[in-house]
């Protein structure tokens, strides 16, 4: 039961929350086998919905806003893990500012 609902983790969402990967995801070919035909995707939940419509109401929805919030800490590296062993002077993880996506509503209205 815990796979059949697991998402990705929050460091693999930092990752393809980078510029190069964020543009290849944001504008995906069409998928006949992912909701929407993989057209509307989340970046920050590694989600895709079946309309613009279900998006933005997902934009406004307390779970992607908690994800948000989460993904607002650095992720963990190996050196801050040596540190909180004992190998080093503790560093508080910094923070990062992230938006909601930007919508392309050009795709919808043609």
């Amino acid at each position: 039961w815990k796979a059949k609902r697991r998402r990705r983790d929050l460091d693999q969402i930092h990752q393809d929350m980078l510029p190069g990967n964020a543009t290849k995801l944001l504008h995906q070919e069409p998928d006949p086998d992912l909701p929407g035909n993989a057209q509307h995707y989340c970046l920050h939940c590694a989600r895709y919905f079946i309309d613009l419509k279900s998006m933005k109401d997902h934009f406004r929805s307390k779970v992607h806003k908690k994800r948000l919030k989460q993904l607002s800490e650095e992720p963990y590296t190996q050196e801050e893990a040596e540190r909180a062993a004992g190998m080093g002077s503790y560093i508080p993880p910094k923070k990062i500012e992230v938006h909601t996506q930007p919508l392309d509503e050009m795709d919808e209205s043609s």
